[in-house]
């Protein structure tokens, strides 16, 4: 399944809560080069980025290929992850 699915069943799908997953990405500069942000900050999803609204309130658009990983956060469980 391909990160841009995953990101939009989870976005869109009634049975599913943003709430509850978080999306870690690429993030030069932070902790161990990772940043972990919530699902539900994430406004759309289109062919190449995600975009989200961030702290202060701008959107951050992030390549696709920047996401690493997405998972809940009640069970830990990995939904989608990049291959390396």
């Amino acid at each position: 399944m391909w990160i841009r699915d995953v990101l939009n069943k989870i976005l869109w799908d009634p049975r599913e809560d943003p709430e509850n997953y978080e999306v870690v990405i690429l993030h030069r500069g932070a902790y161990r080069a990772r940043k972990i942000i919530s699902a539900s900050l994430i406004k759309r999803v289109d062919a190449q980025f995600l975009i989200y609204t961030d702290e202060k309130g701008e959107e951050v658009y992030i390549p696709l290929h920047r996401v690493l990983e997405v998972r809940r956060r009640d069970t830990g469980e990995v939904k989608w992850s990049k291959r390396y």
